[in-house]
């Protein structure tokens, strides 16, 4: 239990002295690229699998479910997804992709996820075949709303279309002005 405790003070003794020496301001920065990557793909995975799996499969479902114009739903649904998914993975114009998603998110949330409940997994058995599922709650939708909402607080980070957006009308208005760039 000693061993425990040390190596524990150790791990922590080395990250504060990791995280002290580098200038966490500069480390905070990169905090948004995993969330950039991870939501971006997620939709971008999700607009392309309506399409593989025929559009027509994913406006039934609409259909089944209600919405008006499902077709017209549906295809903007797959837009949304694919477009605003490939802008917040390169980091453009995230603020502005967001509300579109969110709102894809909030209606899926509604029609879909909330009468299954909070829990996103719902092991009901294991099988042979392997472990079965019940249907999805909307913890996994309300986990995508909460990275967008940071990703459009707290800026989308280095390695962006919007950073370098960001730096270039920067560097102009500096140049304007009579600075001169030193790089």
């Amino acid at each position: 239990m000693l061993a425990d405790v040390d190596a524990a003070q150790a791990r922590s003794s080395w990250s504060t002295a990791v995280t002290s020496t580098l200038n966490r301001a500069a480390l905070e920065q990169w905090s948004a690229i995993p969330l950039r990557l991870i939501v971006g793909y997620g939709f971008i995975a999700h607009g392309y699998a309506k399409l593989a799996n025929g559009p027509e499969h994913f406006i039934e479902t609409l259909h089944a479910l209600g919405v008006p114009a499902p077709a017209v739903m549906g295809w903007l649904t797959i837009v949304v997804e694919l477009a605003g998914g490939f802008a917040v993975l390169v980091g453009a114009f995230v603020a502005v992709a967001s509300v579109p998603l969110a709102i894809v998110l909030l209606v899926a949330i509604v029609t879909v996820h909330l009468p299954n409940g909070f829990s996103s997994i719902k092991l009901r058995a294991v099988t042979p075949a392997g472990p079965q599922f019940g249907p999805p709650g909307y913890e996994t939708g309300l986990l995508y709303l909460a990275c967008l909402a940071a990703l459009v607080i707290g800026g989308v980070g280095p390695l962006s279309i919007d950073g370098l957006a960001i730096r270039i009308a920067v560097r102009r208005r500096l140049h304007r002005r009579g600075f001169r760039s030193q790089s």
